[in-house]
């Protein structure tokens, strides 16, 4: 039991990891593009958004290997 609860919080810090950068970078990145351009905001939010949903996808995946072990 002990070992499962280990194997499960391994699972879950290594899966979120990744998507916390990935993240953090899609942010600063699109940030730093609207600061050097504002016009072109509602053209960077919209693909900003959908990385974003797309790194959160794989943390989640990673939290439902967790709750399978």
């Amino acid at each position: 039991m002990e070992l499962e609860t280990i194997a499960k919080a391994i699972a879950i810090g290594l899966g979120a990891i990744g998507p916390g950068i990935g993240i953090g970078m899609i942010g600063a990145k699109a940030m730093e593009a609207i600061g050097r351009n504002p016009e072109a905001s509602s053209k960077i939010l919209v693909p900003m958004l959908i990385a974003s949903a797309f790194a959160e996808a794989i943390a989640i995946y990673a939290l439902v290997i967790a709750f399978s072990i």
